[in-house]
Formats: C-alpha cells, structure tokens, sequence
C-alpha cells in the first residue's frame, strides 16, 4: 500500500540513522561479513561497501581496521553474554541445573574454535588491545556469573562477585585445559558445574 507521499509524486527520503543506530549497522554487516567470508576479508573499505556508506563514515566510527576488529570482539561477546544472561534469568531453575547450563555453556566458548568469535580473536592474536580488551570480557563473565547464581545464593554481594572472580578463573584454566586435550568438553563442563556448586555452598570465612 503506498502512502500519502508516494500517491502525490513526493520523493520519500530515509531517515538518518543516529550515530548509534548507525554503528550498530556497521558491527551487524561487519560480522557478516566475518561469517560469510571470513576475518581477513574485513577492512573498514570493504566494510563501508557492504553496508552502503562512504569510507569517512568506517573511519570516523573506529579509526583503522584493529579498531574495527576490537570493537567487533567485544560487541560479541557482550551480545552473548546479555543474551545467555536473559535466558538464565528466565524462569526457576534449582543451583544444580544452572551450574550445569552454566558451565557448558562457557566451556562451550572456549570449545567450539570456528564461530565469529574466536575468527575475530584471532585475526587480533598478539596485540596489545586484545590483552586489553580481554580483561574487560573476563569482568562481564564475571558479572555475568553474579547475575546468574544471585537467586541461588546466600553470600553477601561482595563476597559472591570474590566467588565468581574465581569461577571464571577456573573457567578459564579449564578452558586452556580442554584446548590442550587434558580434558573433553563434557569432563571440563562437569568439572567447572561441581565447582560452581561448592562454591556457593561452602559457608563465607
């Protein structure tokens, strides 16, 4: 059906995206673009083509390519952490079926090595903003695991978040671990729940 505008001859013109909206544009074609083709192919040129924009309009959101790519490694990760967040919070669950979800789905993270993710990781491999910005996904896992195990505990704030720092310290050890081959997947997923698990039961110091 066509509108008032269209039916007078009048040229409709589309809205200018915010500043925000358009950056979530250029993550959103970035990433398919890292799905489709694979990170080696993502340059803020081929980037700005795929989403229809000048090449100014890349480069003044993120600068040069690592820039592109590390924006790109946390909006992932954000992504996923807030949408496993909204699932566990959905819903009652008992403690022992949460810290089994919960520790398969980290130590899935670090298993499956082909999605977008650990492809954008990598093109990163050896620069100084990973090691920066990894930290910063270490303390949202970190947030995450609050938000998660909060109904299920009876630990002041404080001492849960020293909990969790832990947990995901261990999430992460075994991770390292299962890349080795020490573990499979299901033995450092069962692992990390048995240990979720003691954690929140053991009485504070």
């Amino acid at each position: 059906m066509k509108n008032n505008a269209q039916e007078n001859g009048e040229q409709v013109t589309p809205r200018r995206l915010s500043k925000a909206e358009r950056r979530h544009q250029l993550l959103d074609t970035a990433l398919l673009i890292v799905r489709e083709e694979g990170a080696d192919r993502l340059t803020l040129g081929h980037l700005a083509a795929r989403a229809g924009v000048s090449k100014p309009v890349a480069y003044d959101h993120f600068g040069t390519r690592s820039g592109l790519l590390i924006e790109l490694y946390r909006w992932i990760d954000v992504e996923r952490v807030n949408a496993f967040r909204e699932v566990m919070t959905t819903g009652e669950r008992s403690l022992e079926e949460c810290a089994r979800v919960l520790a398969a789905a980290y130590i899935h993270c670090a298993a499956d090595k082909t999605d977008e993710f650990h492809a954008v990781g990598a093109a990163l491999a050896g620069s100084e903003e990973k090691a920066q910005v990894f930290q910063e996904l270490l303390d949202n896992s970190v947030q995450m695991f609050v938000s998660v195990l909060k109904p299920h505990s009876t630990l002041s704030a404080a001492e849960l978040e020293r909990r969790c720092i832990g947990l995901v310290g261990a999430g992460e050890a075994l991770s390292a671990a299962l890349v080795r081959g020490t573990f499979n997947e299901a033995e450092a997923a069962g692992v990390l729940a048995s240990l979720i698990q003691g954690g929140l039961r053991s009485p504070p110091r």
